[in-house]
């Protein structure tokens, strides 16, 4: 009897411990608590302290002197007659300080792009992730309902194996079919056990996630269908998507950092005043002061053809990432289009009749209408096909968020 309780504190502290949620409940936690998306949102504030640093101008520095020694005097330190004082400030030329501004707010974009697939990365490994778990529970369910039947079935006949009433085949027959549904139920609650954990990481929720999705609902993102054909979803991709996007502002990135190189080349001026009370041709004279380097050869150029390299690898890799994006969605667009034809063939009546017959063989089987060896031969037929029907219309699911995550504009459902 305390077994019994304990086991009933254990399944009672497990129902507690779940949160029945929708799939927007947790995008909604996903987007408050994920500590991945969290941390990528610190990568635009550096770009923002960038841009604020790059609009910095250098120091004035200024400089004074004094007199060490008077030879006249003979005197030490004769601050008193010989002193003077410098004030000079850099300025930029040829427009290096807007190249430079310019460079970092590009870098702020690519931030916001990085961010955004991270964002669309995320967000579709939590949907692909909820959809899993929600089939998974549904094999578990049906999974209990056939072992919990077949176990009894089981402990009877050997009960009337024992008394010599049943052949010790037939127990073995019945055996076999247990021991099958039971490593099912093995296989699913590890699945299970590690798509909640993934939620958790997800949704930085402590409470086991219980899928709260209708059958009607799953019914209705099962049939919708892509908005267009394959040649609109490889514009629409080439129009959203936040990584081969990316690939092309990174073009831009590098011609306004090649800008940037090539003016550091143009020489800079320093600009100043200076006092001095005895060391010039006037006593107390004011003279402006100028220094600009001799351009005798550009200083920069190494960095400058750099730059342009860059340019061109950029080209070549933006080229690669868009044959790249269509040929994904390309593949992923048909795979999706062959399992949901696939699927499209087997009805929901054709489960509600598979189920009925279940059902009736059941009943058949009780009543002795049909032989063990048909039973066993239906249970392990049905053991199948209903588990393939849930992952049938799971893979369905599954290719329409990879192709949502490459097109990144919502065409399903």
């Amino acid at each position: 009897m305390n077994k019994f309780v304990g086991l009933f504190i254990i399944i009672s502290s497990f129902t507690v411990a779940q949160q029945q949620m929708s799939l927007l409940d947790c995008e909604n936690a996903f987007q408050q608590n994920n500590l991945q998306l969290l941390a990528g949102q610190y990568n635009i504030n550096m770009a923002d302290a960038d841009i604020l640093q790059a609009k910095i101008w250098e120091l004035p520095q200024i400089s004074g002197e004094i007199n060490a020694y008077n030879p006249e005097a003979k005197k030490l330190f004769d601050v008193g007659h010989a002193k003077g004082a410098d004030i000079t400030q850099l300025i930029y030329m040829g427009g290096k300080k807007k190249n430079e501004i310019a460079f970092a707010k590009s870098n702020k974009e690519l931030a916001q792009l990085q961010f955004s697939q991270l964002l669309i990365d995320l967000r579709t490994q939590l949907r692909t992730t909820y959809y899993n778990l929600y089939y998974e529970k549904l094999k578990l369910d049906n999974t209990n309902r056939q072992l919990g039947y077949m176990n009894e079935l089981l402990s009877a006949y050997k009960i009337q194996s024992a008394k010599g009433n049943v052949s010790l085949r037939d127990e073995v027959r019945l055996q076999s079919i247990v021991i099958q549904l039971s490593n099912d139920k093995v296989g699913i609650n590890k699945n299970i056990l590690e798509l909640e954990q993934s939620l958790k990481l997800l949704t930085g929720l402590k409470e086991s996630i219980e899928p709260q999705l209708s059958e009607t609902e799953a019914k209705s993102i099962l049939d919708s269908q892509p908005f267009g054909d394959e040649e609109a979803l490889k514009t629409k991709a080439l129009e959203n998507n936040a990584d081969y996007l990316y690939n092309l502002k990174l073009i831009d990135n590098s011609k306004l950092y090649a800008q940037w190189q090539k003016s550091l080349n143009v020489p800079d001026v320093n600009i100043g005043a200076g006092w001095d009370q005895n060391g010039g041709t006037f006593k107390n004279e004011v003279n402006l002061k100028i220094g600009i380097p001799i351009p005798l050869w550009k200083s920069n150029q190494g960095n400058v053809e750099k730059a342009n390299y860059a340019i061109q690898q950029n080209q070549k890799n933006a080229d690669y990432q868009k044959l790249n994006l269509e040929t994904k969605v390309e593949a992923a667009f048909q795979t999706w289009k062959t399992q949901y034809e696939q699927l499209s063939q087997f009805k929901t009546s054709d489960l509600d009749n598979l189920n009925l017959v279940y059902d009736g063989i059941l009943k058949n089987f009780r009543r002795g209408n049909i032989s063990l060896i048909e039973f066993v031969d239906f249970m392990d037929s049905y053991r199948e096909t209903i588990l393939q029907v849930y992952e049938m219309r799971n893979e369905v699911i599954q290719s329409a968020e990879l192709l949502n995550q490459l097109v990144q504009t919502k065409i399903f459902y």
